[in-house]
């Protein structure tokens, strides 16, 4: 399961992070957001110990994430050493979701 990431948090987890992290820009109220979600699940589980997977609640910690250009959710961050590697916006299918992932280990 994703681990709920805050801003306070945010640079410490990136920076530190041995593995790519996936950070899920998400806000509550969002329909796409609570598709994707049992998604984002499932991948943290199937990427264990490959990539850190957390979920970003752009309503209570948008500023961690407003450098990124984050203004349409869901919106999916890839970090690498540290640095913004990939991203994606919008709900897709978990096998394209699952191939955004690969194409970062």
């Amino acid at each position: 399961m994703a681990k709920q990431l805050t801003s306070a948090e945010f640079d410490k987890v990136i920076t530190e992070a041995k593995v790519p992290v996936l950070v899920d820009c998400y806000a509550d109220w969002c329909g796409p957001c609570k598709m994707m979600s049992p998604v984002v699940d499932k991948m943290a589980a199937l990427f264990a110990g490959q990539v850190e997977v957390y979920k970003l609640n752009v309503d209570e910690d948008g500023d961690a994430v407003r450098a990124f250009n984050v203004f349409s959710i869901p919106n999916f961050l890839l970090f690498k050493d540290g640095a913004l590697a990939a991203q994606r916006v919008g709900a897709m299918r978990p096998e394209d979701f699952e191939a955004f992932i690969r194409e970062m280990l």
